[in-house]
């Protein structure tokens, strides 16, 4: 018998094929798989709906195709086909996905390909049947090998940053310690200079579909991975993060001041940190010494919330973008009573919300009252109203300065 012409010859069940076949087939058994996943593993069911239809279906699918090449080459499987399950459990370790979970849906998936593979198997199949079964149990072998081992990995890379020197120079840099005794007690040294940023990062979809639970923490844990990431990337080094899943602050090491916009500039970072996470990123930032990024922080937070607060659109802001809301954010009697110049209009919130409305679309009367839902003639009618009852009309330039400023003040207060 010619054993090196069997050994090339395709394994075949019931006649057909068995690598071609499974090929054929992987897309509805995908299907099924994820199904059962959701079905039998409460963890899964609990996990965003675009991680199950876009990551999980496709580490799924991925194993289905490698086992049929493991299969039809009659060997195991390589360190490089194994590379796509080590970097999905290496993302599931930074979600939160707890590591039983993940071996579970491997386990089930293999059991639900075996039982694809062999439905249509005859006594004549034995053979080929037991050559399958001992590759499925080395391929199980390997796969729980790869992802316990680049999960553990990742848990303890995360472990490290979170309880390590990265987090105690972060802190040291917020704090304001004194950063030469941190340097000879630690013998970790700050950067030159820092991009200081903080984010407000809006809830992801699937936060929001979803009740409260174990998938929800995924959604917001992925999205912040996906952030972090893309400060990553940006800086070629690790970032000093401190986010949740509203936002935080982030500490770029720099060499020089990035560019604000233009090509690799801190505009095109925050949209690229906008479609990453897929939600609206409210960010300012500032490039300063170690030893004034405390007082940075503090301004980058007081600029995002003042652009909460006056219902700016989100993106990347410095303090010449506020400077009027942030002089009138200081306490002042003058503060106070630029803010009663709107008092006649407490008792009427639709015109109190028509004047802003007019005023951030830039006084088109048309995009404020699609805005609002309302005919252009009301907005017309109401502009007119607020002016008999203020005293002031967004026509005059003078009125229409005191106008903006009232609303800034009266948020402030």
């Amino acid at each position: 018998m010619d054993r090196s012409a069997d050994a090339q010859r395709p394994l075949r069940i019931g006649g057909r094929p068995v690598a071609a076949q499974l090929r054929a087939r992987a897309p509805a058994l995908t299907s099924r798989v994820v199904a059962r996943l959701l079905r039998d593993l409460p963890v899964y069911a609990e996990l965003p709906h675009e991680e199950i239809a876009g990551d999980i279906a496709d580490i799924v699918q991925h194993n289905l195709r490698l086992f049929a090449d493991v299969v039809e080459h009659r060997r195991p499987a390589t360190d490089t086909e194994l590379a796509q399950q080590r970097d999905s459990a290496a993302q599931r370790a930074e979600e939160g996905v707890p590591l039983d979970a993940i071996l579970t849906a491997y386990q089930v998936g293999i059991g639900m390909c075996w039982e694809e593979t062999a439905q249509d198997a005859g006594p004549g199949d034995l053979p080929t049947v037991l050559e399958i079964m001992n590759r499925i149990m080395v391929l199980q072998q390997q796969l729980t090998s790869a992802v316990s081992g680049a999960y553990l990995e990742a848990r303890q890379i995360l472990d490290s940053q979170e309880h390590g020197g990265r987090h105690a120079l972060m802190a040291a840099l917020l704090t304001g310690e004194d950063l030469e005794r941190f340097a000879r007690r630690t013998g970790l040294r700050p950067a030159a200079r820092y991009l200081t940023m903080t984010l407000a990062l809006g809830p992801h979809d699937d936060e929001v579909a979803q009740v409260p639970g174990p998938g929800t923490g995924v959604a917001a844990r992925r999205k912040i991975r996906r952030i972090r990431t893309a400060l990553d990337r940006f800086a070629g080094t690790p970032a000093l993060t401190a986010l949740d899943e509203t936002g935080g602050t982030v500490l770029l090491p720099v060499a020089e001041t990035p560019p604000w916009s233009g090509p690799g500039g801190l505009c095109d970072l925050v949209a690229e940190a906008t479609r990453a996470a897929g939600v609206p990123v409210v960010a300012a930032a500032e490039t300063t010494e170690p030893g004034a990024v405390p007082a940075a922080v503090a301004r980058n937070a007081e600029i995002v919330a003042l652009v909460a607060r006056t219902g700016r659109p989100a993106g990347l802001y410095r303090l010449a973008d506020v400077l009027l809301e942030y002089q009138l954010s200081r306490p002042s009697e003058a503060l106070n009573g630029l803010a009663r110049l709107l008092l006649p209009l407490e008792a009427k919130p639709e015109l109190l919300h028509t004047l802003e409305t007019y005023l951030a679309h830039g006084l088109d009367r048309r995009a404020a009252a699609a805005a609002l839902h309302v005919h252009p003639n009301t907005v017309d009618y109401r502009i007119r109203r607020i002016g008999r009852l203020t005293g002031l009309s967004p026509a005059r330039p003078t009125d229409l300065q005191h106008l903006s400023a009232a609303l800034v003040a009266r948020r402030s207060v």
